[in-house]
């Protein structure tokens, strides 16, 4: 294994317009991640999600890789998204971008703001 820094692609999003029925409560995005985490053979250390009274849910994922997090707010239609995966064993640019494209196409909505850091 080379002992050399490969940066990692940090997308920090969000979306607004976002569907009622995908942001009030956690439970089918927890069925997506996973399989999403499987799909992308990446390594799932554990999740928290939780869903708020009244509405609106977050959800941290740890991977071996990094991270998956994301925040709704149904009153306001929009939801902020943070991933992060690291390029230590192995180059996962194209799976942060993979991984985003597909939650922005489950939440729908539009992209309000998109930061994408190499770090």
């Amino acid at each position: 294994m080379s002992n050399i820094y490969k940066e990692g692609l940090h997308i920090l999003a969000t979306l607004k317009e976002v569907a009622m029925d995908k942001l009030s409560t956690y439970e089918s995005f927890a069925l997506l991640i996973q399989a999403l985490i499987t799909a992308h053979d990446l390594k799932d250390l554990g999740s928290v999600f939780h869903n708020f009274e009244g509405g609106g849910f977050t959800a941290v994922v740890c991977l071996s890789e990094s991270h998956i997090s994301i925040h709704t707010w149904p009153e306001y239609a929009l939801l902020n998204m943070d991933i992060y995966l690291s390029n230590f064993s192995r180059v996962n640019d194209a799976v942060v971008e993979q991984l985003f494209a597909a939650l922005q196409d489950y939440f729908g909505g539009v992209v309000h703001d998109l930061v994408k850091v190499k770090r």
